[in-house]
């Protein structure tokens, strides 16, 4: 069933928007589609996404769960609050490079909806359907989004101060899941609503806490000596490798979804898509960086070290508890469990069964009956159910950071690499360089650092050492 006819229209880039389309051969495709999954013209899904809603869906994704779940663990892994604090300047440095490399794709192939799976695709032709199978493989096994749900069900019972046992915790996340894949599933427009309205909500609440943090820091609150965590900020730090790696990965997880309106960019309302998903991920990209680190400061305000360490996923909880009160702990775990309302994203999987990489390609690609991706929404609300249901409910959360953490790290090398594969058989054409050009420098530090990250749990503590200090 696999390997089947791609399906969509087969068109090339001529309106203006990839010049160098007009200079490919009539014979075969255009040198900005190399794939096997032509472009979709017709805009099957509609032209829904303007710059707002690109900033909307990339802090919608970004605002999930981790803001409120991994500081906790982050802490736990490296021991000090100084490096849990150069973790979050670190993390959105990072991204912003995975940014760049990400827009000189997207500039090549404005038309596809898919993200990294069109990259790829592109990058690596040959062998034909290794990269694309590979990629798909791993897309499709880790297509869920249970992380958020778990966190959401956590924070929910919180604030309704029911005791989190793994039976409750499971029924909540089940419950937030299917609900979440009903909204996307039914309209693209009113998910697009949704999520605008959920990401107005969800910074809102960032932007309060944020706020609460100044409060206690300039001493109008009942906290006492709220700069007591901040002395010595770099006592018991661990210089593991595994540890530091482990705790980078959960800063970088809570940066996930920067790149999320790359995924929709054939559904983009503009002359440029490219520069669009691109400017829309730079405002992300600043807006929550901003928010994230001084919501980490207002925990460390508030909290004390140790018991951030052993917080788990409840900081936030704690946060609020110690500031409000009892009234505090009711009220603001359910806005939080709010900002954790799953952001289903199928445009992916979807992209995938076009290429003719799923069984029933007809199916996972069509938009019946309601013009939605059905059938990858359907997709991904099983795997979700199924791995909140097969893990432990106390080790979830880190577990399914880690299964994601490293697969993408793989594929990140890869789409590094693949840009100067691009570049290299473009100016054996003849063909300009591309529209928006990343940096070479900022290319090989991105490379660079993702290798860093999957072989640093492997080799002696010094070599981090090393690199960042």
């Amino acid at each position: 069933m696999f390997f089947q006819k791609p399906l969509g229209n087969n068109s090339d880039d001529s309106d203006g928007e990839n010049p160098q389309s007009s200079n490919a051969s009539s014979s075969g495709p255009s040198l900005t589609n190399l794939g096997i999954a032509p472009d979709e013209r017709a805009g099957l899904l509609g032209r829904e996404v303007t710059l707002l809603s690109a900033v909307m869906l990339n802090i919608g994704q970004i605002t999930g769960s981790g803001i409120y779940a991994v500081p906790g663990a982050i802490l736990s892994s490296v021991g000090s609050i100084g490096i849990l604090l150069v973790f979050w300047v670190v993390a959105p440095i990072f991204a912003s490079g995975g940014l760049t490399l990400y827009a000189e794709y997207a500039s090549l192939f404005p038309h596809r909806s898919g993200g990294e799976v069109v990259f790829l695709e592109q990058a690596y032709p040959h062998p034909r359907f290794l990269v694309s199978v590979s990629y798909a493989a791993t897309i499709i096994l880790t297509s869920f989004n249970a992380s958020n749900a778990i966190v959401f069900a956590q924070y929910f019972l919180s604030a309704f101060q029911v005791t989190i046992t793994p039976q409750k915790q499971t029924l909540v996340a089940l419950a937030v899941s299917f609900a979440t894949a009903a909204t996307v599933a039914l309209s693209t427009k009113w998910s697009l609503r949704a999520v605008n309205f959920l990401t107005s909500v969800k910074i809102i609440v960032l932007i309060f806490m944020v706020f609460t943090g100044f409060a206690v820091l300039g001493g109008f609150t009942h906290i006492d000596n709220p700069y007591a965590n901040f002395k010595n900020p770099f006592e018991g730090s661990s210089f593991n490798g595994n540890a530091l790696s482990t705790g980078y990965l959960k800063a970088n997880h809570a940066f996930i979804g920067w790149a999320n309106a790359f995924n929709v960019i054939g559904e983009v309302r503009s002359k440029n898509p490219a520069r669009t998903v691109r400017k829309a991920g730079i405002i992300s990209l600043v807006l929550v960086s901003i928010l994230f680190l001084f919501i980490n400061i207002a925990y460390i305000a508030v909290v004390p070290r140790d018991i951030i360490g052993k917080s788990g996923q409840l900081v936030a909880v704690l946060f609020f508890q110690r500031v409000f009160g009892s009234a505090g702990a009711k009220a603001f775990p359910l806005l939080v469990a709010l900002s954790c309302f799953g952001n289903i994203q199928a445009r992916i999987v979807r992209e995938v069964a076009r290429q003719g990489l799923l069984p029933y390609p007809s199916f996972f690609s069509s938009i019946k009956p309601f013009g939605t991706p059905l059938g990858p929404v359907a997709l991904r609300t099983t795997f979700t159910a199924l791995v909140i249901l097969a893990i432990p409910a106390k080790d979830a959360f880190n577990f399914i950071i880690d299964l994601t953490s490293y697969p993408n790290l793989v594929f990140q090398c890869a789409l590094a690499a693949g840009i100067w594969v691009i570049r290299a058989r473009r100016r054996s054409l003849g063909f300009p360089p591309a529209p928006l050009r990343a940096k070479s420098i900022v290319i090989t530090l991105y490379l660079i650092f993702c290798i860093l990250l999957l072989v640093l749990p492997w080799y002696a503590p010094c070599l981090f050492v090393v690199l960042f200090c």
